[in-house]
């Protein structure tokens, strides 16, 4: 079987929640399977940022790069619905998008979807217009009802593509998303945590975000739950900084001002997005991880906090109770007070500190790539 596959989310080179579910995938996917050949399509008019090298080395895989204007594709694709991108990779027998894009495909193509969530349909008013109208344009909704299979990664999202779209839940399967294996509680000791808190001039105690910075994402109740925190003038709470990191999403000013006429604002601490390669000791070091967000298909870095054994503050909407089980403290992201308590709690009560952590880890070890792949591999065979 010739199988191809959509990386066109990996051209920016980033480090979000996509790219790393559609790269830790296809390493996992490729690494199992070698009887069947995979061919990844990539446009991009100037290099991509993607390291396609990584994907060289597995003798079963080969790259379709084309260079086209992406705007000239997009609109040929929206509108004429050609050309088929199954043809430009030279025939295939299964066609994989690990995420929504423009597409268009031969009838005879088997076309498999990945669908991580419908927040651009439940929380709209946390895109740019420019954003909405390019889901707008993309139809969600036709490319589910075209899709022979579509993948959620979560109950949560599958039921809403039942719910918002009206498909047929047993053309859905649910594969989970997981953490990469390099993601993991270091040792103290480790010298690694030191160049890391250097690099990224951390403080010795705080509480930590970890996520794209935009609307969605509920950060100013961080902030407002950290004021509170601070205004307690507990002298074992006073040590405690805030630290958010992440990339620059749409909206980030009206946040970012939150955070600088913040009262505690000289406690808030903010940093570019956390390289991979750093991520596992950024989280050993933090105190405790705060993620309220609004809305998520999964959430993959409340798994990540959990497996490095950090205690862990989530939301309890949309996928979160899912992924995270009894190994984290749930509230409700409306509200900033349920936030300050579930903080304050932690971080003085030891004993229940110690329990939200270890409960968080044995969570985190349910959640596997190789798992992940070994379903997805079923469904593109079927």
């Amino acid at each position: 079987m010739r199988v191809g596959v959509d990386i066109r989310c990996l051209v920016e080179g980033k480090n979000t929640g996509v790219e790393e579910y559609t790269t830790n995938l296809l390493h996992r996917l490729f690494e199992l399977d070698s009887k069947n050949s995979y061919v990844l399509f990539i446009n991009s008019w100037r290099q991509p940022k993607a390291q396609l090298g990584q994907f060289k080395k597995y003798k079963n895989v080969s790259i379709g790069q084309f260079h086209i204007p992406n705007k000239l594709l997009n609109l040929s694709l929206w509108y004429f619905h050609w050309p088929h991108i199954d043809k430009m990779l030279g025939g295939v027998d299964t066609f994989w998008m690990p995420n929504i894009n423009f597409v268009a495909l031969s009838n005879e193509v088997k076309f498999v979807l990945t669908i991580h969530d419908l927040s651009f349909e439940i929380f709209s008013q946390t895109f740019s217009l420019k954003r909405r109208l390019w889901h707008h344009f993309i139809n969600t909704r036709a490319l589910c009802k075209r899709a022979d299979k579509i993948i959620a990664v979560s109950d949560s999202s599958k039921n809403d593509i039942v719910s918002y779209y009206g498909i047929d839940q047993t053309k859905i399967e649910r594969i989970y998303n997981a953490v990469s294996e390099d993601v993991g509680q270091l040792d103290r000791n480790d010298p690694h945590l030191m160049a890391v808190k250097e690099k990224y001039h951390l403080p010795f105690n705080f509480i930590f975000y970890l996520g794209t910075v935009e609307p969605r994402k509920n950060i100013p109740a961080i902030v407002a739950a950290f004021d509170q925190l601070k205004s307690l003038q507990n002298p074992q709470l006073e040590k405690f900084k805030l630290v958010i990191a992440g990339g620059k999403g749409w909206g980030v000013e009206k946040i970012l001002f939150k955070m600088r006429n913040a009262k505690s604002t000289s406690d808030i601490i903010f940093t570019s997005c956390v390289t991979n390669e750093d991520k596992a000791a950024v989280y050993t070091l933090a105190s405790l991880f705060v993620y309220p967000s609004f809305f998520e298909g999964f959430g993959i870095p409340v798994l990540e906090a959990m497996r490095c054994g950090v205690p862990v503050i989530t939301s309890n909407v949309s996928s979160l109770p899912e992924v995270v089980g009894d190994g984290a403290i749930m509230i409700n992201p409306d509200n900033p007070n349920e936030l300050f308590l579930a903080m304050k709690e932690l971080l003085l009560d030891r004993n229940l500190y110690e329990q939200v952590k270890n409960k968080g880890m044995r969570q985190s070890i349910r959640f596997n790539w190789v798992t992940s792949a070994r379903e997805l591999l079923v469904i593109l065979g079927k």
